[in-house]
């Protein structure tokens, strides 16, 4: 083996070994910039809050709220606080952009150690998880930010039209 062909090999082995390591980039500041029909979103398009300056929060965040307790709370703990059994996603929110998130909820996550098992299920055909993922997200940033407080947001922008007709196309 020629020397070349050696160190193309060794390249090779450690792009391999440290692709696993990089990660993409931190979540991007989650100012709303754009709003269509009160679903708001960064300067990147991805799904964000908008709280106001008496504290009332966009619709998303509210029903992410909402399907967050009836659906994840029971792993994560309330609020995305984590809990003996699932980690805090408010911290991992700190560190996982939306895709990633996205890929974890949908195609789930295993992390195995010499003292635990941590085990994410697969939700990508749960509706009442899929239907709602972007606003359980948004109410999650939310969360990770600090914007959003913890429990039941006292007061919320009104649902839209849009919002019931994708929740109900969604939904069957």
């Amino acid at each position: 083996m020629t020397k070349c062909a050696r160190i193309f090999i060794v390249a090779c082995m450690l792009t391999c070994l440290t692709a696993g390591l990089v990660r993409a980039e931190k979540p991007g500041d989650p100012a709303a910039v754009s709003s269509e029909d009160g679903k708001y979103a960064d300067k990147d398009g991805n799904p964000t809050y908008k709280v106001g300056s008496d504290g009332k929060v966009d619709f998303y965040s509210y029903i992410g709220f909402v399907r967050y307790s009836a659906n994840c709370l029971q792993c994560h703990g309330p609020d995305g606080l984590g809990s003996t059994y699932a980690p805090s996603l408010v911290d991992s929110l700190k560190n996982l952009d939306y895709s990633e998130v996205m890929a974890i909820v949908a195609g789930g996550k295993k992390d195995v150690s010499e003292s635990q098992q941590l085990v994410m299920p697969a939700l990508g055909e749960n509706k009442n998880v899929m239907c709602f993922i972007d606003a359980i997200y948004v109410y999650l940033r939310g969360r990770s930010t600090g914007a959003i407080g913890r429990g039941r947001p006292a007061e919320h922008e009104p649902k839209t039209d849009a919002f019931t007709k994708a929740e109900d196309s969604c939904m069957g």
